[in-house]
């Protein structure tokens, strides 16, 4: 295992990865508007950076928990009463993280594969330190500031146009400029400008500052210019948003044309042609980070050339053409006091190491993941050996990180140290909370409780997933309120749909909620009201607000656009039901061949032991086609089909989905804006192609309002066949579906 907790992140379960990001919501928002808009920060600004990474990593790792793009993209709190407010143009994007060298191959990997270029193929970069400061945006118009926002929430800022008149390195005017130019780049404080800014409020027994980060969001923050004016606040540019017309052909040299516009760029930024050289150029600006005289916590890379980066285009929320290349993780050790189980909404059981307090990368650290039972026991997810094999002790001494300052980890043991008495942790087989039988599946890398709604952490878990931002969102309603009102004997939430009686209820007893601690009349008015608001739902955060397992955020949305309606996609789930059973029953009977063959040391008969399985469950045609439709939809399968379905035909679950349903006025999804050929059609591609990869055809079908599907079936008009095509392309002509090549597929959306 690396330091990085690359393989940390990718075992990480998502209730594990779930129960920390509720936990961390309420922290960070107490957190955003005391220092983003009170300008007084409760925590330092370690705690706070941690926090904040940590909550991104993990909505990056699991999209699941993401919040969509506004969510991800939200920095700090909304725009403060002081200020005015500014929507960008343009989003103001987050990067994706690198934790160590293998990621950054992973990335030009992944890069050439959506591009179709091989591995000498040349692909140039930018290499640049990543400023830790306030990012500002400048627009310019005809080569005059005309305003400039702070990030804000991403998608609108605060207005502080004034304030940022008073920095020297921002021009007020520009030459040589295109008609609309929106600058982009960060606002910070040198070490030496702090630490005299810090030393001057201190002689006036004045407030002192706890980092340069904060003292240069706190001052360009001011409501007052003048105060702003007397801080030693710097800018370097490194992008750009809106532009009425190209700055140049590349990333570096679109940089140098801002430097000829009289913006400060930093000279640490490398042109860069192999992934080698980006390491390299990482290594030169991590050893000189002592020096730099400011602070940075990281290196960015930027594909280079601009017409690349318009191919590659953006995530939800982050651009596919930069990542940041993040510092290491400090390390520490301390005693392991205890390993905690905490149970997930999909009943997963998940390991916490409870350590004693030790200071991390400016940190406190108390708790540690420990991810499941094999990591524990010192293996990972493939059963090979991670940490030398050592297993974890309770008593034992452990080295604690924190990768790219995120979630703690456990890097090494330390054997000599161990107690004599401690012994291998023997994981449970019950749940800790119900105690209901805790079964490992076969291929499942964890332990998950059987015990259903009946387990109150499962249920307790699920409620906090509904009324999550990314799901129904309720004001007042958070991970705390859930807690409280499940054991409410009075008010209790037990399943969704209570939320949605709590009022009447309220209304019928003398033990009113306004009159509880921690309530009044104004907030208890003011989450009725904000239930109210949510009985209008949309179809996708509807699915993806029941928590059912595997259907994450995409998931659910792509399920809302192929059904349409709750009630459609219902009726279709339980006609699939039998062709869902046939589905397990032959996956079971693949592995029990599989061993088999392995045992006999035979050739599997796979397919046959798979036909057997279904043909002894006679399923019924229409089951197969309704089967078939929901895992033909691009991104769903089979896996993600079993949950649904299982979910669906589970008696107490269909009971709470049916009950929430009566409560709601489910909005479906909004048909495709785009007019092209192609809107509203089910398109799917197969064979290879040669002009584009897949990822960018999908991502081209779907951008003119085309749905991209799997497989074919009846309900696919047309299938883009490349070289090799095969089963799909024969399957295409006996449903009389309309076949096209790839220069057909080109000639069709061409000039959309």
């Amino acid at each position: 295992m690396t330091q990085s907790g690359k393989n940390d992140l990718k075992d990480l379960t998502s209730d594990e990865a779930r129960s920390r990001f509720l936990a961390l919501q309420d922290e960070l928002r107490a957190a955003d508007l005391a220092y983003h808009q009170a300008d007084d920060p409760e925590i330092s600004d370690a705690d706070y950076d941690a926090k904040k990474r940590e909550y991104r990593a993990l909505a990056e790792q699991f999209p699941e928990l993401a919040d969509g793009a506004t969510a991800l993209e939200t920095v700090g709190a909304p725009v403060a009463s002081g200020f005015g407010k500014i929507t960008h143009a343009q989003r103001m994007m987050s990067l994706g993280n690198a934790f160590d060298d293998e990621d950054v191959r992973d990335f030009d990997k992944g890069l050439r594969k959506y591009l179709g270029l091989g591995a000498s193929d040349p692909l140039a970069y930018t290499a640049e330190p990543k400023i830790d400061g306030l990012s500002l945006s400048l627009r310019y118009e005809n080569g005059k500031l005309i305003h400039a926002a702070t990030r804000g929430d991403g998608a609108v800022g605060e207005n502080v146009t004034e304030n940022a008149r008073t920095i020297a390195d921002i021009p007020q005017e520009i030459g040589a400029a295109p008609a609309v130019l929106e600058v982009r780049g960060e606002v910070y404080m040198s070490h030496e400008d702090f630490a005299a800014l810090n030393d001057r409020h201190a002689a006036k027994g004045g407030k002192t500052f706890a980092n340069p980060r904060n003292a240069a969001a706190g001052s360009l923050r001011q409501l007052n210019a003048e105060i702003t004016r007397s801080r030693p606040l710097r800018f370097f540019a490194y992008s750009w948003g809106e532009l009425s017309e190209p700055l140049a052909e590349t990333q570096f040299e679109a940089l140098a044309r801002l430097r000829e516009m009289g913006f400060q760029t930093n000279p640490l930024t490398k042109h860069c042609t192999t992934t080698h050289a980006l390491i390299a150029q990482y290594r030169l600006i991590e050893a000189q980070r002592a020096t730099l005289g400011y602070d940075i916590d990281g290196v960015v890379y930027k594909v280079d050339a601009l017409a690349l980066q318009a191919r590659l285009g953006f995530r939800s929320t982050t651009p596919r053409w930069a990542i940041a290349h993040k510092f290491p993780a400090e390390l520490a050790w301390t005693r392991l006091e205890g390993i905690d189980i905490q149970v997930g909404r999909t009943g997963a059981l998940s390991p916490v190491a409870r350590l004693q307090p030790v200071t991390v990368g400016g940190v406190v650290v108390s708790n540690a993941t420990l991810h499941n039972e094999d990591y524990i026991a010192g293996l990972d997810s493939k059963g090979e050996e991670i940490r030398d094999g050592k297993d974890i002790r309770i008593g034992d001494w452990v080295q604690v990180y924190r990768a790219g300052d995120v979630i703690p980890k456990i890097a090494d043991v330390d054997l000599s140290k161990r107690p004599e008495d401690a012994v291998p942790f023997a994981f449970p087989a019950v749940c800790p909370e119900c105690g209901s039988d805790a079964v490992r599946e076969e291929g499942d890398a964890v332990r998950r409780c059987t015990g259903g709604l009946i387990c109150p952490a499962q249920a307790v878990e699920k409620l906090k997933h509904f009324v999550s931002r990314k799901a129904f969102d309720i004001d007042g309603l958070g991970a705390k309120q859930i807690e409280a009102f499940y054991g409410d004997e009075v008010l209790a939430i037990k399943t969704p749909a209570d939320i949605f009686t709590l009022q009447a209820r309220d209304a019928k007893t003398l033990a009113k909620l306004k009159n509880r601690d921690g309530w009044g009349e104004t907030s208890a008015a003011n989450l009725f009201a904000a239930i109210e608001e949510k009985r209008r739902i949309e179809l996708a955060r509807l699915i993806f607000g029941l928590g059912i397992r595997h259907v994450g955020e995409v998931g659910a949305r792509d399920l809302a656009l192929h059904y349409g309606d709750w009630d459609a996609m219902a009726a279709a789930v339980d006609i699939a039901r039998p062709a869902a059973l046939a589905q397990r029953a032959a996956d079971e009977a693949e592995d029990r061949e599989r061993i088999a063959a392995a045992q006999e040391g035979r050739r599997a008969r796979i397919k046959e032991a798979r036909d057997r399985a279904i043909a002894a469950l006679n399923v019924p045609s229409e089951a197969r086609a309704a089967w078939d439709d929901l895992t033909g939809i691009d991104g769903i399968g089979a896996t993600l089909g079993l949950s649904l379905s299982d979910a669906f035909a589970n008696k107490e679950e269909r009971a709470a989905f049916d009950a929430l349903r009566g409560h709601l006025d489910i909005i479906p999804p909004e048909a495709p804006q785009n007019d092209s050929p192609v809107t509203g059609l089910t398109v799917v591609f197969t064979g290879t192609l040669e002009k584009m990869t897949r990822a960018e055809a999908k991502a081209r079908a779907e951008g003119l309002g085309a749905k991209v599907a799997g497989s074919v079936s009846k309900k696919t008009d047309i299938l883009v066949a490349g070289p090799g095509a095969g089963s799909k392309e024969q399957k295409a002509r006996d449903l009389g579906v309309r076949i096209l090549d790839e220069d057909g597929w080109l000639e069709l959306i061409a000039g959309v």
